[in-house]
């Protein structure tokens, strides 16, 4: 046991500056799992509509799509530590007006600030993601991201837990209040570290100075080099299904299960576990970074029908084992995509790439968010045949992604492998 984490723990004592990049997530993703519940408690609480509930996701989604863009534009161009540190700040100000919703008529205060917080968080993200290979060597990479997407699990699970019990006792102010101060922490590591980054040329500053410029460029960029783009869509492809999924399990803790916050937060839980475990089987399971691409469909199709499960299950014992299974494949798709991407996208649109990754991501999320909140709120399907839909749906993309983006990428491989194999001879 201690062979298997000595990579992870040496990585931890020796990177300093992967360290403090890594300290600075778990306290913030922390503050994030541990106050979304508050959120999703005041919402309940002044209005008690699937639709609203479905409609705060929604927000927070397209808030992150809406800025993406530019935020990798902002990234690519400018110390991504700066733009860390200040985004920290930011956001720890602005969840503490959440303080501020104490009634029905201000719950439109919880959609502009949840809002606004993503509008950072959209630029903070594709920052973090973007300094890993910065702070890293080739070879520590990989296990970085593990232990970047087994922490975020952690946190996730420890977050969402600890949240909905602190919801219930401490009330929603106080959450609130943590969260905005696991921001100010999270904004000192990364002041604490040192974050080197390959920056823009002059000629290539001058040649993107219009931002809808540098923007094209990223995307001519993804367009160019299929390698990159495979990989970068591997995530919204699979949350175009999974995202209303996860958003149908807040109404299963209350409708189903009848446990409110408690329910909903062991069940995220479930999730969280799950996406730590994930990459760490997946990466055994796949030795080989050329099998990844096609073991992303394998993941949608293994999640899809652990979803269905799910769907037609009673207890909370078989609801939180197919969760946390489901959710290991989803965590092995995001690790590998990341990786792959942080390989083959160079320094200078690393940035712009990871936005754009996040755009479609959120994109994805927010549409199957809104279809199943609306299936919802005008009973066109049950909560269970809402549920039963989307899963058949992931598996079905599953099954597109590997007889169709999979055999491109094998194609490309062998093209590659003959190409060098010529040059060699």
């Amino acid at each position: 046991m201690k062979g298997k984490i000595q990579p992870y723990l040496d990585l931890i004592s020796q990177n300093h500056n992967y360290r403090r990049l890594w300290l600075a997530q778990i306290i913030s993703n922390f503050g994030d799992w541990f106050g979304i519940l508050a959120v999703y408690a005041i919402i309940q609480q002044y209005s008690g509509s699937e639709l609203l509930l479905g409609l705060i996701i929604v927000v927070k989604m397209l808030s992150l799509a809406s800025f993406s863009p530019i935020a990798g534009y902002i990234t690519d161009r400018f110390s991504r530590r700066r733009l860390m540190i200040w985004c920290d700040i930011i956001r720890g100000i602005i969840v503490l007006g959440f303080i501020f919703i104490t009634s029905e008529s201000l719950l439109w205060l919880a959609y502009v600030l949840i809002a606004i917080q993503m509008a950072f968080s959209a630029i903070f993200e594709p920052a973090k993601t973007s300094s890993i290979p910065n702070v890293t060597t080739s070879a520590e990479l990989v296990n970085a991201n593990i232990l970047s997407a087994a922490s975020w699990s952690i946190i996730f699970t420890s977050g969402m837990a600890v949240g909905g019990f602190a919801t219930e006792w401490l009330g929603t102010d106080l959450v609130f209040l943590i969260n905005g101060l696991t921001y100010i922490f999270s904004s000192w590591f990364i002041y604490k570290a040192d974050i080197p980054q390959k920056m823009m040329s002059a000629e290539e500053k001058h040649r993107t100075r219009n931002p809808l410029y540098g923007i094209q460029d990223g995307i001519r960029y993804l367009r160019n080099n299929k390698n990159v783009l495979r990989p970068t869509l591997a995530k919204g492809s699979f949350t175009m299904c999974i995202g209303a999924l996860v958003y149908m399990l807040i109404i299963v803790a209350e409708d189903v299960l009848m446990m409110g916050s408690i329910g909903l937060g062991i069940l995220y839980a479930a999730r969280g576990i799950g996406t730590g475990l994930g990459p760490v089987v997946g990466r055994r399971v796949l030795k080989s970074e050329s099998t990844w691409v096609r073991g992303m469909g394998f993941f949608m199709i293994f999640a899809g029908l652990m979803y269905a499960f799910v769907s037609y299950s009673e207890l909370l014992f078989w609801m939180g084992l197919f969760v946390m299974l489901a959710h290991m494949a989803s965590g092995s798709n995001w690790v590998m995509s990341t990786v792959l991407v942080q390989r083959r996208a160079p320094d200078q649109y690393r940035g712009r790439v990871f936005s754009l990754e996040w755009l479609l991501f959120t994109l994805a999320q927010s549409v199957s968010v809104t279809v199943a909140a609306l299936i919802l709120e005008f009973g066109i399907l049950s909560l269970r045949e809402t549920m039963a839909l989307f899963s058949g749906l992931l598996v079905v993309s599953g099954i597109f992604w590997l007889f169709k983006i999979a055999p491109a990428e094998e194609k490309e491989q062998r093209e590659q492998k003959m190409e060098n194999e010529a040059v060699s001879s």
